[in-house]
C-alpha cells in the first residue's frame, strides 16, 4: 500500500511520458496510441535465422534471402523490430542518447519474440565493445538488454563471458564483405567464464542485426567454448525495403 501511494505522488509530480515523443501515457515506459502504431513491430511469419519479416504466411520453417546467401553458424534468431522510422529511433536513442529509461521495454518486447527459443539450460550472453570504445560510451547497450532480458525470463545471465580482444572501427558503411572480414578474430571467450557456456545453449543478445557478420563472430566463438547451440535475438533488424 505505502508503496503504491509513493508511486502515486510520484506521477503527480512526474507523470509518465512516451518513450519516443514524451507526451502523455498512462504507465512507465510505456508508448503513446500514435507512437505504438508507428512502431514498426515484427509480427506474423519471420525468417527463423534472423527475424527479418517475411510476406504471406506458412507451416514450415522459413528462411530469408540473406539467410539464404550467407549461412549462419546460430540455430534460430528473433528480432522484436524493424530498423526504421520508430525502432531507429528507439536504438539510437539508447545507443547514443544515454536512454537508459527505454531497456526495460525494449528487453521485454526482445523477450516476448524470443520465448519460442527460450529454454531452462540456457544463458543469456551480451556482444561486447572493445575497452576502449566502453570507455568513450561508457556503457554497453547489449549488456543493459542481456541483463534486462535476464531479469525478465529469470535466466542467468553472464554479462562478460566474451570480450573484444581486438578494437575495430565503425562497421557504418561497410560491405558485407567488408564487415565479416574486420570482425574476423576479433572477438573471444573470457578465460574465467568457459564454464558459464560448455555443455549449455547460448543466448546472444544485441541492439541491431546488419550483416550479422558480429553475431556470427561471437557464435563461432561460443561453439568453440563447447556451448551446445547458440540462438541470437536483436532489439531491431536491418531489412531491405520491400
Amino acid at each position: 500500500m505505502l508503496r503504491q501511494r509513493l508511486q502515486m505522488a510520484v506521477h503527480m509530480v512526474y507523470p509518465p511520458r512516451c518513450l519516443i515523443c514524451g507526451g502523455l501515457v498512462e504507465s512507465d515506459f510505456g508508448l503513446c496510441g500514435s507512437c505504438w502504431r508507428d512502431t514498426p513491430f515484427i509480427t506474423g511469419l519471420v525468417c527463423d535465422l534472423c527475424g527479418v519479416p517475411l510476406p504471406g504466411s506458412s507451416d514450415t520453417i522459413e528462411h530469408c534471402d540473406d539467410c539464404l546467401a550467407t549461412p549462419r553458424p546460430w540455430t534460430h534468431g528473433r528480432a522484436a523490430l524493424t530498423y526504421r522510422d520508430n525502432g531507429r529511433k528507439l536504438v539510437l536513442a539508447l545507443k547514443h542518447g544515454d536512454r537508459h529509461d527505454i531497456v526495460p521495454t525494449a528487453a521485454r518486447w526482445m523477450a516476448q519474440a524470443s520465448r519460442p527459443l527460450l529454454g531452462a539450460d540456457m544463458t543469456i550472453v551480451p556482444i561486447p565493445l572493445h575497452f576502449y570504445r566502453l570507455l568513450q560510451r561508457r556503457f554497453n547497450q547489449s549488456v543493459l538488454l542481456a541483463q534486462a532480458m535476464a531479469r525478465q525470463t529469470g535466466l542467468p545471465c553472464c554479462p562478460d563471458a566474451l570480450v573484444r580482444s581486438t578494437y575495430t572501427p565503425s562497421l557504418d558503411g561497410k560491405s558485407r564483405d567488408e564487415r565479416f572480414a574486420t570482425l574476423s578474430g576479433a572477438l573471444a571467450v573470457h578465460p574465467k567464464r568457459t564454464g558459464h557456456l560448455a555443455g549449455r545453449r547460448v543466448l546472444l543478445v544485441d541492439d541491431v542485426m546488419t550483416s550479422g557478420a558480429t553475431l556470427a563472430a561471437a557464435t563461432e566463438v561460443c561453439l568453440a567454448a563447447d556451448a551446445t547451440e547458440v540462438f541470437v535475438t536483436v532489439l531491431a533488424r536491418v531489412a531491405k525495403d520491400t
